[in-house]
């Protein structure tokens, strides 16, 4: 299959190995990120496009001496040597670093933290092997692995690697542009449909058959029993997670709209606040939830929220998990039409919506095409004390001038004037220093008789 995306992280990774043969010098490179998101794919590319020898490298949940074996293999098998049998880990990586001495070389272990699991004292392992070939070796050295929280304390200033790391990439998953090479075929509306729900990892988005409906493609993906991506949710958690059930429980507080730390508490049934912080902070470091403060107030803890970062677990819980016996004696179709079309399209999608629109102005603002450049960009919190009321804007963005309010819809319908004034006119009473209003419209918007400085964003516009 075509290799879509990773332009910025491929153009990095070329440096790297164009430093190490300029300078033969050795460059180590860290690449981490959550499951499914790329990693071993991005450096499988890295390897097509270069005529410089590569050995890559699986670990795998074995002992060492199956590591060892392994790695001795593919040696023979790339380079062309007599069969190795080295036994250690140790023994294995001296021989690499030494030929490395000799002839430019790319080494890489893929899922480090197996490796590490099962080695005492791994990373000190690999700090003396980069400390004694540095200088000589013309080795691009590149570590890989799934397990967030792990990879990250390698760069740690307690871990034997700090300071011996010459590039991170933490591999995030794509945004909606790019994952919309993944079907081309789809109108603007699905692309935002199925992005709602696969988001921008690769190994899903692969899955899409963009010549059949949105529906239909859920339908075989998710919905119906025994379906592709059925357990990779819970596959995941399982892997990271110890205590399932309260994962389990906070997610479908957070699927249900309940983003505030209290409610969260209230409405799950984790046992006590520790726990949930516990909880939370592993999800975060996970990268599949976020806590967010409003741009206008951001040291307040009180007024910040979790959200699901992961539409995939997203849309998971909020119908496959909790629909879980309706599911396995309804008809698929009748399953679909019951607890899962109506909610889709009014509530769930239009939610995402607001994400896509977030992404599209930072890719817009990083390629220097808004002006002035947004300077930060979220939420924001407005306290009406007159009044009891409060609340929050989903999407504000602030630059030198002020603030630009942007108002996102994913309905057919067209956007009346007065509807569009009623929008300013509630932005006004919460005193905020707007200087522009901004629709982002799925459908047209009408702005007959608008004295404010008002703009509008299609869907053709965001994809383009």
């Amino acid at each position: 299959m075509k290799f879509i995306g990773r332009e910025e992280q491929l153009r990095k990774l070329n440096r790297a190995i164009a430093r190490t043969n300029e300078d033969e010098a050795m460059q180590t490179i860290l690449i981490y990120g959550r499951r499914r998101v790329g990693k071993s794919e991005l450096v499988k590319q890295l390897l097509k496009n270069t005529t410089i020898p590569g050995i890559y490298y699986e670990c795998r949940q074995v002992a060492e001496e199956s590591n060892a074996q392994g790695i001795c293999s593919i040696l023979s098998e790339e380079l062309h040597l007599p069969k190795l049998g080295y036994q250690s880990i140790e023994e294995v990586l001296e021989y690499i670093f030494q030929k490395s001495c000799k002839e430019t070389m790319i080494f890489i272990l893929d899922e480090y933290p197996y490796l590490r699991e099962n080695i005492r004292g791994m990373d000190s392992i690999l700090k003396t092997m980069i400390d004694k070939y540095r200088d000589s070796a013309k080795l691009t050295f590149i570590i890989l692995g799934s397990y967030v929280e792990i990879m990250r304390n390698l760069l740690e200033h307690s871990n034997p690697l700090y300071g011996r790391i010459d590039l991170t990439i933490n591999l995030k998953p794509m945004d909606y542009y790019e994952s919309a090479g993944f079907y081309p075929g789809f109108s603007g509306e699905d692309r935002v449909r199925i992005f709602s729900v696969l988001g921008g990892i690769p190994y899903y988005n692969r899955l899409v058959d963009d010549s059949v409906s949105v529906e239909e493609n859920l339908m075989e993906l998710l919905v119906t029993p025994e379906a592709r991506l059925e357990n990779e949710v819970s596959m995941y958690l399982n892997a990271e997670i110890s205590k399932i059930t309260n994962a389990n429980e906070v997610f479908e507080a957070l699927s249900r709209g309940y983003s505030k730390y209290k409610d969260i508490l209230n409405q799950s049934h984790v046992s006590s606040g520790p726990t949930l912080v516990d909880v939370l902070d592993k999800l975060i470091n996970m990268e599949v939830v976020e806590k967010k403060t409003p741009i206008n107030d951001e040291g307040n803890k009180r007024k910040a929220g979790y959200h699901i970062s992961d539409p995939l677990s997203a849309f998971y819980y909020r119908y496959i998990f909790r629909y879980a016996s309706q599911r396995k004696i309804l008809d698929s179709a009748v399953f679909y039409d019951k607890y899962i079309r109506e909610d889709f399209e009014s509530i769930y999608v239009p939610h995402y919506f607001e994400e896509i629109c977030r992404q599209y102005l930072i890719r817009k603002n990083k390629a220097g095409q808004i002006s002035p450049a947004i300077e930060k960009i979220g939420k924001y919190y407005y306290d009406l004390a007159a009044e009891h009321r409060n609340g929050e804007f989903d999407i504000v963005a602030q630059d030198e001038k002020g603030y630009v309010f942007y108002e996102v819809k994913f309905r057919k319908e067209k956007i009346s004037a007065s509807a569009v004034r009623e929008e300013i006119s509630q932005v006004k009473a919460t005193g905020m220093n707007c200087y522009k209003y901004v629709f982002i419209s799925r459908s047209p918007v009408d702005l007959a008789g608008i004295e404010d400085p008002v703009a509008t964003i299609t869907l053709q516009d965001i994809w383009n």
